[in-house]
């Protein structure tokens, strides 16, 4: 069946993955919960009638702000079906951003976690539009959704939801997502039920499973990366499960051994880094044979073109080794999908040695999100690249290297601000997506900078600082960096390390490691990442040299600043937060 608004998937599961008993799957207090399709349905069906009830109709907007759940799906899904606007919000984001939100978007129902309500609580004598606000438990004595989907089933309206599904078309406002960008009041995406279908359908062959399938979810359902994955998983009809919370990933992945898992580059760094730091710990052979496998896998080449000697070695490093690895992520696992960031080439082809396909994609919120990723087809992963354009979507690289981007997934533009539509769509329809690329001869991208981010030093050079900081993060030392130096005589970095290696580092060198704090004061430790650093520079022309770094105190964060939601750095914030450390680089 054909699948025009987003809630025509629960037809087409029905369609085709009809017997399914966990289609979504949540933990609470240590168990798991297990949805089937016809309980996912009855759900959304129920929500659906209560929405209603509380005089929800079309052009509404209903807010979720929450931990990944499978209600967010009811919620995602009965919100739609009346013609209704989902919001979802990021839970990490300031009560100001929060507040500007709700007002912004005349929010008229909101669903809340229970760990977020006391932040919602303070905020609601703020908000213009707000009558209804539910939690998804009673423990905090405000209403809950089991009393909204009672409300549903004491007062059904099947014709009346019957008119308000058949109304609804896939030019249709299907979700407002707010991006918090890096400067200014957040703004709204709206996105279109075509704009998100003609993503999620795109990229679904790439995958290759289904039914028999499971994904783990953690990165936020508020971002559009993360909730289109959420869409494909249901058009294959691959069961999800949402994680307890970030600190028990690992355990969950063992408990559930998923197949697929959607990343940030931060979060396979972070897996890497144990997974090296449980190698540090062995002793003698047993040492020696992980750090050959480590070695091997970072020489690793797509297509079998490492020849015959190395596959050889390779089979046994995976069985000494990363069969291990494997084990430890539940020993399932087949594919890791990345975005959000760059990911450093050395892991991708490590894990891929191992056996775990890593495929980087590229996209914004405003492109629903998706305009290319790599494949599992022959060729379809080449490292340092994003992969191939979507069969649907078009590229074309500008004079200045603009990305610019046009098809269906292209936004219906900026919420209550046509203006700004107006500075990303031109007239022929192209979105200019502020990214500086290449397209090469196999039709796969490059993702080379920001255009706003491009600065020049007084000497007239310019420097592309994404790409330098995209390359030092390469070391094991670095956890994240940032490149300044506008109007300054050469380029220097604010450096933040990775202190799980130092630490090792230290031990390995003898060194007393006292705190954090304290050690990125010590001339030793501050030589150690300026070699570091200077390693990256001998690939770089003479201006694009780091000249200068400082070491930061602890690693750069959401609720401390530095990062977006979507971890990228707030430059302009961060310029303001350390003028002082920067200052001292260029006297």
């Amino acid at each position: 069946m054909e699948i025009r608004r987003i809630f025509d998937l629960l037809p087409y599961m029905e369609a085709n993955h009809p017997k399914k008993l966990d289609v979504l799957a949540g933990k609470a207090n240590g168990k798991w919960t297990l949805y089937s399709l016809h309980d996912y349905i009855e759900n959304v069906t129920n929500i659906s009638y209560g929405l209603l009830e509380l005089g929800i109709r079309k052009g509404d907007t209903v807010a979720t702000i929450c931990n990944n759940r499978p209600e967010w799906n009811f919620i995602d899904m009965a919100t739609m079906m009346i013609g209704a606007v989902h919001v979802p919000i990021y839970p990490t984001i300031s009560d100001e951003d929060i507040a500007y939100i709700l007002n912004h978007a005349e929010v008229k129902a909101i669903f809340v976690g229970d760990e977020h309500y006391t932040k919602i609580e303070r905020l609601l004598p703020r908000s213009c539009c707000l009558e209804h606000l539910y939690l998804f438990s009673t423990d905090k004595g405000a209403k809950s959704i089991e009393e909204l989907i009672t409300l549903g089933k004491t007062h059904p309206q099947p014709v009346m939801l019957e008119e308000m599904k058949s109304a609804v078309t896939g030019d249709q406002m299907a979700t407002l997502i707010y991006t918090s960008g890096t400067t200014g009041n957040p703004k709204g995406v709206m996105l279109t039920h075509t704009n998100l279908i003609s993503n999620f359908i795109a990229v679904s062959p790439i995958p290759k499973m289904g039914s028999e399938a499971r994904g783990i979810s953690f990165l936020p359902l508020s971002h559009v990366y993360e909730r289109v994955i959420n869409y494909i998983y249901q058009y294959l009809g691959v069961s999800i499960y949402y994680v307890e919370n970030m600190a028990t990933i690992t355990d969950n992945m063992k408990e559930i051994s998923p197949d697929i898992i959607c990343a940030v580059p931060r979060f396979i760094e972070k897996v890497y880094d144990k997974i090296v730091a449980t190698g540090r710990k062995q002793k003698g052979f047993k040492k020696n044979i992980f750090f050959w496998a480590l070695n091997l896998g970072h020489k690793y080449e797509f297509d079998n073109s490492n020849g015959l000697w190395y596959d050889l070695q390779l089979k046994i490093a995976n069985i000494l080794v990363f069969s291990k690895w494997r084990a430890a992520l539940g020993n399932k696992l087949q594919l890791i999908v990345s975005g959000g960031a760059a990911l450093q080439p050395r892991l991708s082809r490590v894990f891929w040695a191992a056996g775990i396909g890593v495929h980087e994609g590229y996209g914004l919120t405003e492109t629903s999100p998706v305009i290319s990723v790599q494949t599992r087809e022959k060729g379809g992963v080449k490292l340092g690249t994003v992969g191939p354009v979507l069969y649907n979507v078009t590229v074309k690289i500008a004079e200045d290297q603009e990305i610019l981007c046009k098809g269906p997934n292209v936004m219906a533009g900026y919420y209550k601000a046509p203006e700004m539509t107006a500075e990303v769509i031109d007239e022929d329809g192209w979105f200019h997506t502020g990214d500086l690329g290449i397209l090469d001869n196999d039709g796969h991208l490059s993702i080379v900078g920001r255009k706003k981010e491009i600065f020049k030093t007084s000497m007239g050079k310019y420097i592309h600082p994404v790409k330098i900081e995209n390359m030092m993060k390469e070391s094991s030392f670095i956890d994240n960096i940032l490149v300044v130096g506008e109007n300054q005589k050469y380029a220097a970095a604010l450096v933040a390390p990775n202190f799980e290696h130092l630490r090792s580092w230290c031990r390995i060198k003898n060194i007393p490691y006292t705190s954090d704090d304290q050690m990125v004061r010590d001339q030793t430790i501050k030589k150690r990442f300026m070699k570091e650093v200077d390693k990256f520079n001998s690939c770089l022309g003479a201006t694009e040299q780091v000249k200068k770094i400082e070491l930061m105190e602890s690693e750069w964060t959401i609720p401390t600043g530095e990062l977006t939601p979507s971890l990228k750095l707030r430059r302009n914030f961060m310029t303001n937060k350390y003028k002082e450390l920067i200052d001292k680089m260029f006297e």
